[in-house]
């Protein structure tokens, strides 16, 4: 993984942005905490909206029938390849990682 510190000025703007720039896709997320030890919070749903709050210091990520807030983020990392976003690591306060995975959806053939 070669992943990049995204600065927290920068936070409201990504989000925003990648909310337009990932409409369609599916995501996953997976949460990393000593006290839960590591789970799959959300298994490639369709990814309705993500972004940062300044004001209650969260992020949030709508997906269809689940919206996931991680508070009080520390640190965001952003991970592209050739082929685009593979994964955001948001790190709280609390030293929680959870992983956030995008890719698009499976095209099924239409039915005869």
């Amino acid at each position: 993984m070669s992943a990049s510190t995204l600065p927290k000025s920068e936070w409201s703007g990504f989000f925003a942005t990648l909310s337009r720039t990932l409409e369609g896709k599916q995501a996953e997320i997976e949460v990393l905490s000593l006290d839960l030890g590591d789970q799959v919070e959300a298994e490639w749903l369709p990814l309705l909206g993500i972004a940062y709050d300044p004001k209650n210091d969260l992020v949030e990520m709508a997906l269809q029938d689940v919206d996931h807030m991680i508070p009080k983020p520390k640190d965001i990392y952003v991970d592209v390849g050739p082929a685009g976003l593979l994964m955001i690591e948001v790190v709280s306060a609390d030293q929680t990682r959870e992983i956030i995975k995008f890719r698009d959806p499976l095209m099924l053939p239409a039915p005869h």
